[in-house]
């Protein structure tokens, strides 16, 4: 179980202090997706640094399993939105990257890859540079270095919004099925709606600015079989962004009235 409690997250900037993220609480068991949709600006992104150990002063807690937890002790892969691959490193060596670094006594991800590449469909591409590559194979090498790394929790930060439709929901596809196989719990940050509800067993709607959970749902669709076709996707697709809709509205009024909103 992965807790987070009463979490806050102040900014300095030029003498100003803000509040990207306040009283912020979530929950969710180990092995589970969540996807995590709001504004632009309600710190979606805030809160990841936070769970990676980017971020180490906050207020609150974040715990796993009952315990305080320690970013630098655990196994956390992070795909941001640019993928993370560096240049001048082969496919293979990107791939590698991740594991080298948290196990480097540990030389047992060797059999575990070429699995992965064939899954991923990545066989045959291992001596190429990220810029030889289209954005959906660079992609596809991010998600291979995650779940090489076996992480106990992954982070993604609106990793499909670069591609397009057609990639994306294939890029999405190829996610499910990996991480079926491996169970990784998953945080994932979206601004697709339709993207929250096909890969996310729990849904977090985030409020406004400051960012808090306004809503949490269990997902009943995740795991249906071709569910971007059921009618009771698209319903619910559109009650989550009726519900984003009004919590925006809400935030927005409240900052009308208090003289701090403006245009």
């Amino acid at each position: 179980m992965i807790k987070v409690k009463n979490l806050g997250v102040t900014y300095e900037s030029m003498g100003d202090r803000y509040d990207a993220l306040q009283n912020m609480d979530m929950e969710f068991c180990v092995g589970e997706t969540c996807a995590i949709i709001g504004p632009s600006g309600c710190g979606k992104s805030t809160l990841l640094k936070v769970l990676a150990g980017i971020i180490k002063k906050f207020t609150g807690s974040v715990e796993m399993n009952g315990e305080s937890f320690m970013p630098h002790e655990h196994k956390i892969g992070f795909i941001p939105q640019n993928y993370g691959l560096l240049p001048w490193k082969n496919v293979y060596e990107n791939i590698c990257l991740g594991v080298r670094i948290k196990n480097k006594k540990n030389v047992d991800y060797k059999k575990d890859l070429p699995p992965l590449l064939q899954q991923l469909g990545l066989r045959g591409l291992e001596s190429r540079f990220p810029g030889e590559l289209s954005g959906g194979q660079q992609q596809r090498v991010a998600l291979a270095r995650a779940f090489l790394l076996k992480p106990e929790l992954l982070l993604m930060d609106e990793p499909f919004s670069a591609l397009d439709a057609m990639t994306r929901e294939e890029i999405q596809n190829i996610f499910l099925c990996v991480w079926r196989k491996h169970s990784v719990t998953t945080i994932l940050v979206t601004h697709h709606v339709e993207e929250a509800v096909y890969l996310g067993r729990k849904i977090m709607i985030m409020s406004a600015f400051p960012g808090t959970a306004s809503t949490v749902i269990d997902n009943p669709l995740f795991g249906v079989e071709d569910i971007r076709n059921h009618q009771d996707f698209f319903k619910l697709c559109r009650a989550l962004r009726k519900m984003i809709k009004e919590d925006w509205t809400k935030w927005k009024k409240r900052e009308q009235d208090s003289g701090i909103f403006t245009e």
